[in-house]
């Protein structure tokens, strides 16, 4: 198991594919894009699905989320998602992406044995996401969900995050939105993950001010904590359920407490919070041919020394050296 000094056991892993992105979001990367990371320093598909078989097979791991970057990107996603799925015992498996491509993939990646997928879209209106991506790709991003809906991605959920004179004004507008479409949608507190590090804390929207702006428009019951478990996201009954909205306010109410995750990057270091500072090299071993026991000795030792918290709530809390788009989401 992967355990650490503080009672938390970590059982999901999150994969990151690739540093790569097709949209250039102001909160994650400059306009100009970020310098790539070589491929040869990039996990191979056979060392990816090594690196997860001994999550899985010997330390615990039950979930496997795929994230970039943009996963999409990679070109053996499918094959990587088919080998997982075979892995004995199976872990679940699912997607964070921003959406672009879905309707070309979600099929196969269904058939692979994908279960579900989390899709990025944090404004209705085509000018506003065209400002926010600095990419014209509204409707694509549209289109995805429908796909992975109508394949069976099931449940499909939606990530939006808020920002101040942006797109704060769209909290209702989204939520009515996602209960139309059968969308599980969640609001997320904007976290100091952009490679320009030009997060304020004073211009986030908080959890408080999102609830607010909701339920101006819905009558929310919050749901009750027993069923959230190491769940990101407090949710909330909407207009008496069954349908729920979640908010994960990682900055003003973090649940590190509760934190179940355990992270790898792209280029083979293991993170054991997303915020951390340090890393612990994986690949190099890997490629040395260090045996299975030996990696995963090495996993459990990075797990262990996990802090308490991110950070995060305290005011003069410092961003990770590595954009999100190098760590994964």
């Amino acid at each position: 198991m992967l355990t650490d000094t503080h009672g938390r056991i970590a059982t999901d892993l999150r994969v990151s594919l690739t540093d790569r992105c097709n949209l250039r979001c102001t909160y994650c990367m400059p306009a100009e894009g970020l310098a790539w990371q070589p491929r040869s320093e990039q996990l191979t598909d056979d060392e990816t699905v090594r690196l997860i078989r001994i999550a899985v097979t010997r330390l615990g791991v039950t979930d496997v989320r795929f994230t970039g970057g943009e996963p999409l990107l990679r070109p053996g996603l499918p094959g990587i998602v088919a080998r997982c799925a075979a892995l004995a015992p199976r872990p679940r498996i699912s997607l964070t992406t921003n959406g672009i491509g879905l309707t070309r993939t979600a099929p196969a990646l269904r058939d692979a044995g994908l279960d579900r997928v989390n899709v990025s879209l944090d404004t209705l209106r085509p000018d506003r996401f065209a400002r926010l991506t600095r990419r014209d790709r509204h409707r694509d991003v549209l289109a995805g969900l429908a796909a992975a809906r109508d394949a069976g991605l099931d449940p499909v959920k939606v990530n939006s995050v808020l920002m101040r004179g942006l797109n704060d004004d769209e909290a209702p507008e989204l939520l009515d939105w996602a209960l139309r479409h059968g969308y599980h949608l969640r609001f997320i507190e904007q976290m100091p993950l952009d490679a320009q590090h030009g997060w304020q804390r004073e211009r986030m929207v908080t959890a408080a001010e999102i609830l607010e702006r909701l339920a101006g428009s819905f009558a929310l019951t919050p749901q009750d904590e027993g069923l959230r478990g190491s769940a990101p996201a407090e949710r909330w009954w909407v207009d008496g359920g069954p349908a729920t909205v979640g908010v994960i306010a990682s900055v003003t109410r973090p649940f590190c407490r509760t934190c179940d995750r355990t992270r790898l990057t792209a280029d083979g270091q293991v993170r054991s919070c997303l915020f951390a500072r340090e890393e612990t090299d994986l690949r190099t071993a890997l490629r040395s041919g260090a045996p299975d026991e030996e990696i995963a000795g090495l996993w459990r030792t990075a797990m262990a020394g996990k802090k308490a918290g991110s950070g995060l709530d305290d005011p003069s809390f410092l961003q990770p050296a590595r954009p999100m788009s190098a760590i994964g989401g």
